[in-house]
């Protein structure tokens, strides 16, 4: 029954694996696949009560699934907060997630001081899972210069929030918002903007 052996072995690794993911759409599909993983080993084995809890997890993680895939594109999911340059919620936000933000987007440069900049806290709640930095690059141009999603909310793209309500941009007199150039895994494509060189474009209606 070596075969047997793996398989247990496998669900074992995998619910820990599952264990370490930050984000909690991954933490769930993985720790569902392990569940029903260790379904099987311990059916075969006959450990019953090891068969009903892993059961139970596994709709306990169904449940979860179901939940967080009917928030991702949803617009009452997520709130957005415009706050000033200068606010010490947005610097600090911007300081712990600093190496992180430099991962994705390096040598983001943010002026708190420069005119026409602003900038936007996307809200799941109460916690924070979402920044979108931007500049006034002049000719009705809105140049964002950080689109940042916390690890937990990586699945989600809240940022999307920011450029759907395009009356964000539209209220300031912006006619276009262009993209961080050089982006690690742009989502801007799923949001029907196009390309242009190296960042993406939305006309703002």
């Amino acid at each position: 029954m070596a075969w047997l052996d793996i398989l247990g072995w496998a669900g074992s690794a995998l619910l820990i694996y599952s264990l370490m993911q930050a984000r909690v759409l991954r933490f769930r599909l993985l720790n569902l696949v392990a569940c029903l993983v260790l379904i099987v080993f311990n059916a075969m084995l006959g450990i019953w009560p090891m068969v009903a809890m892993n059961i139970a997890l596994s709709g306990i993680n169904l449940w979860f699934i179901r939940t967080l895939s009917s928030e991702r594109h949803s617009d009452v999911a997520f709130d957005v907060l415009e706050v000033g340059p200068h606010d010490e919620y947005l610097l600090h936000t911007l300081r712990v997630h600093g190496e992180d933000i430099d991962t994705y987007q390096p040598g983001l440069a943010w002026d708190a001081k420069a005119p026409g900049h602003t900038a936007y806290l996307v809200q799941h709640g109460d916690e924070t899972v979402g920044v979108v930095l931007v500049r006034d690059a002049g000719d009705g141009v809105a140049q964002v210069l950080l689109d940042y999603v916390t690890p937990r909310f990586r699945d989600f793209s809240p940022g999307e929030f920011v450029f759907r309500r395009s009356g964000l941009f539209r209220d300031r007199g912006f006619r276009r918002v262009v993209t961080p150039a050089g982006m690690v895994a742009p989502y801007y494509d799923r949001l029907g903007m196009r390309r242009e060189g190296q960042s993406y474009v939305l006309d703002v209606g």
